[in-house]
């Protein structure tokens, strides 16, 4: 970068520069110019040097969400605002997906009487599970996020992986806690008793059910579990 001297600092401004080899001549007001703009010079040198620290340091907000979010599976029974669900959404449906079709279909359950009666649905067209264990699929999160995808897109069901990790992610930067569920599919749909409450969810035609998020305020604080980064490889040569 150019250093800027005194002189064309004051050139920059159309001010007058005066000099011989015996004398300068530099008004007060001049003065403050040339140190209004040092001082914003070195702010602005500052402010750099901070952020090139925090990202030696590994400060990044996107990261630490990722690495910090968790599946919750024990929920308090805390409502979550419609504001707040309406944000998460919007996050969700701005994720990737392929030549932008948006493949996918997404409906909120938030009132719990709702949430009883597919609970009470999912026991009776299981009757050989204990009621229970049959409702406990939900894993009583007080929000359910229920996905379908459009079965004339191969791809569907990547683009609704992806609106999900969107879903969850920045949910948890908002304190809301969730975990991703493939069994309520399976128990809503592998019997006659519960397909009546999946046309009721309103899914177009031509899309398919596949994938739940349940939501909620987190009522436990589970540690990570182990990765396997040896199943990522770098690939130098054929």
């Amino acid at each position: 970068m150019r250093k800027l001297t005194a002189k064309s600092y004051i050139c920059r401004a159309g001010l007058n520069w005066k000099d011989t080899n015996n004398h300068r001549t530099i008004n007060m007001k001049t003065l403050k110019i040339i140190f209004a703009a040092l001082c914003l010079t070195l702010a602005a040198g500052c402010t750099q040097t901070t952020q090139n620290t925090q990202q030696a340091e590994g400060e990044n907000a996107v990261i630490e969400n990722i690495m910090a979010r968790r599946s919750i599976r024990k929920y308090k029974q805390t409502p979550v605002g419609r504001d707040t669900l309406d944000l998460i959404m919007e996050c969700g449906i701005n994720a990737p997906n392929g030549q932008n079709r948006q493949s996918w279909e997404v409906r909120i359950v938030d009132d719990p009487a709702i949430m009883d009666e597919l609970k009470e649905a999912i026991a009776k067209g299981h009757p050989d599970l204990p009621a229970q264990a049959a409702g406990g699929c939900f894993r009583d999160a007080p929000v359910m996020v229920f996905i379908a995808r459009d079965l004339s897109y191969d791809f569907s069901a990547y683009d609704c992986g992806l609106l999900s990790e969107n879903i969850m992610l920045s949910a948890w930067s908002l304190g809301v806690g969730s975990i991703c569920l493939g069994m309520p599919v399976r128990m809503m749909t592998d019997n006659e008793v519960c397909k009546p409450y999946v046309e009721k969810l309103g899914f177009s035609e031509g899309y398919e059910f596949c994938l739940c998020i349940g939501l909620g305020y987190a009522d436990e604080a589970p540690e990570a579990k182990p990765r396997d980064a040896q199943k990522v490889k770098y690939i130098d040569k054929l």
